[in-house]
């Protein structure tokens, strides 16, 4: 019985190194055959969109997943920078003149969760084409669109 149990923890460590030396080889493989240029997370190669990081805080990331999940189809991403600017893009949902009015409201829950400084929301088409800048200003409490 002692042979037996030796011979199994024996069998068992040379098992665990070939298994954690192939994980280590064929990983180096893959990373090698990585290209040496690679294009930013927004695009792929072949061009098209995909998903921007929502935010680059906690908060911003927070914020963007929320607008995504309460836009109900209207919004396909969002995205929050140094929060006090939101760029949204726009599904073909949205129909122009319903443009102004979604931003106001973003502009609104914007304001409620990071309230107390000038805030920007950016509205960009379906092609990520800018169509609509918002801007709110705290002092005035009015939105500059341009």
């Amino acid at each position: 019985m002692d042979f037996m149990q030796r011979f199994r923890k024996v069998l068992t460590a040379l098992t665990l190194v070939l298994v954690l030396t192939m994980s280590v080889a064929c990983n180096s493989a893959v990373n090698a055959k990585a290209p040496t240029t690679s294009l930013p997370p927004a695009a792929d190669t072949t061009g098209n969109y995909a998903l921007l990081e929502r935010g680059n805080t906690s908060a911003g990331q927070d914020f963007g997943k929320w607008v995504i999940q309460t836009s109900r189809g209207l919004v396909q991403d969002a995205y929050v920078r140094d929060q006090n600017k939101l760029g949204v893009v726009i599904t073909r949902q949205v129909r122009p003149n319903e443009v102004r009015p979604l931003a106001k409201s973003l502009l609104q829950g914007f304001h409620k969760t990071f309230p107390n400084q000038d805030l920007k929301v950016l509205m960009y088409a379906p092609d990520k084409k800018l169509i609509l800048t918002a801007d709110y200003d705290i002092q005035s409490n009015q939105i500059k669109y341009q």
